[in-house]
């Protein structure tokens, strides 16, 4: 959009800076902005008024500089000036569009060139304002950049959801799970670090999410696996990182943390992580600011941490594999899911639920349960909880076969006693057996899975190898 006002001066002066439009909505703080102008009067009053309202608001004069302030910070929004000495602005934003460009740009000039308008929209700029301005245009541009950039957070994370297909209802009329929805209303709405605690299955995200729904929370609801990300890279992921910061890192990227601004990030297995990442966990709940990796700089962030664990993270403080402090300070409040087996009477509503929504999403028609079949699957012990009867739910519509007839089906193992194995296993395929019973009880998370077995993940990633990928080779 071309905007134009009589040019008054070469810069705007201090009367010129009216407030911002009332109907604005809050932009949130923990946005970092660069202005790079080669006249300082223009840099002093774009950083002046956006300080105000923003985390990091840095200037350079020339594109040089701005690229220096760039290698050691990620940045939101760029505010440039067309003409600059040695590279002109456009110049430098088609640069920045070859190497994959992640910062909004508004570009800025004194010359009323229509063709230089066209070309920067082209280029990919958010907005074109001609100089001089009144503060609340420059405003105005701004929250647009910003409200368009929450946007495609939002869509993204909305997409996720949709792929992943879950649902945020909380299913369960039992004791327990009015106690647990209970005290989900009751602190919603606050910005407390809450532990969810429950055994694998339960639905602890699911948990996180209704409480992320009831928050009021305008940003996105971000889960991280802290076991499903190998140690070295975590950091990385939560914080983001500056270019050069470590080898392969040829541009900033943001983390997690300033992705779920304004919103929820759910740290899930937060017992899986190394205690290096637990130090600096720590400070982010502290002193509510993170630092990307390579980078000197502090960034404000506006983030509700919500964790889960299927540990018993006093018993992980003891054995020094968690921090007391830490755990402290995550232990404010918790919300503990009981197992489905400490609730049977909950299996009906959840199995008419699963029912109807996977034979929705499958296609099929809906299996018809028997007064037979619902008292089979009360009695069912469910070490695997509510993962477990969704998974059973799904085999069944999928094969037409209710439990009670698919259970008869199930072939008997030429086993003895407790084992689980036949007698008759040689050693390899015993270990194999075990290790891979161990992997899939924590639904895949090796790293998890290689505590619990006394070895390292290297170790039984080897194992892996040789166990699978050598086989596929000889088969082929």
């Amino acid at each position: 959009m071309l905007e134009s006002v009589e040019y008054e001066s070469k810069c705007p002066k201090e009367d010129n800076m009216s407030q911002p439009n009332k109907e604005m909505k809050p932009l949130p703080s923990a946005v970092s902005v660069l202005i790079v102008d080669d006249e300082p009067g223009m840099r002093s009053f774009l950083k002046k008024a956006l300080s105000k309202k923003f985390a990091l608001v840095e200037t350079a004069g020339s594109v040089e500089d701005a690229e220096q302030l760039r290698s050691r910070c990620h940045f939101d929004l760029l505010i440039v000036d067309i003409r600059l000495p040695g590279r002109s602005g456009i110049e430098w934003d088609e640069a920045l569009s070859d190497q994959e460009r992640r910062s909004d740009i508004i570009f800025m000039t004194g010359y009323a060139d229509m063709d230089v308008a066209i070309k920067a929209l082209r280029a990919g700029a958010s907005d074109f304002i001609m100089k001089p301005f009144h503060l609340e245009q420059m405003m105005k541009a701004v929250d647009r950049c910003i409200e368009r950039r929450l946007l495609k957070r939002e869509n993204l994370m909305l997409r996720r959801e949709v792929s992943i297909g879950q649902s945020s209802t909380i299913i369960g009329s039992s004791d327990a799970m009015m106690e647990v929805k209970h005290v989900i209303e009751r602190v919603a709405p606050t910005n407390a670090v809450i532990l969810i605690e429950g055994e694998s299955g339960t639905g602890k995200e699911l948990v996180a999410r209704q409480l992320h729904l009831l928050s009021g929370r305008q940003g996105p609801f971000v889960p991280v696996n802290c076991g499903a990300i190998a140690p070295e890279l975590l950091e990385s992921e939560l914080f983001g990182h500056a270019a050069g910061s470590f080898t392969g890192a040829k541009g900033n990227r943001e983390g997690l943390f300033s992705f779920a601004s304004g919103g929820t990030i759910f740290l899930d297995e937060i017992g899986e992580m190394p205690l290096k990442m637990q130090t600096a966990l720590l400070r982010v709940l502290e002193q509510r600011t993170i630092r990307p990796v390579g980078s000197e700089k502090e960034i404000n962030i506006d983030v509700r941490v919500l964790a889960a664990t299927n540990r018993k993270l006093a018993d992980e403080v003891e054995a020094g594999n968690f921090r007391r402090d830490l755990f402290y300070r995550l232990n404010v409040l918790d919300i503990v899911i009981p197992p489905l087996r400490e609730r049977p009477e909950d299996v009906v509503e959840l199995t008419h639920h699963f029912t109807r929504l996977l034979a929705a999403e499958l296609g099929v028609k809906e299996v018809v349960w028997s007064h037979e079949d619902m008292l089979k699957l009360q009695q069912h012990e469910w070490p695997g909880n509510i993962r477990e009867l969704r998974n059973m739910i799904e085999r069944c519509i999928l094969l037409g076969k209710p439990p009670a007839e698919y259970w008869k089906q199930q072939p008997k193992s030429e086993v003895t006693g407790e084992l689980g194995y036949p007698l008759d296993w040689s050693l390899k395929e015993v270990e194999k057996h075990h290790v891979t019973s161990v992997v899939d009880q924590h639904q895949g998370n090796k790293s998890a899975a290689a505590r619990d077995l006394g070895v390292s993940r290297k170790t039984l990633d080897r194992k892996y190898k040789e166990w699978f990928e050598l086989n596929h080779l000889e088969e082929e």
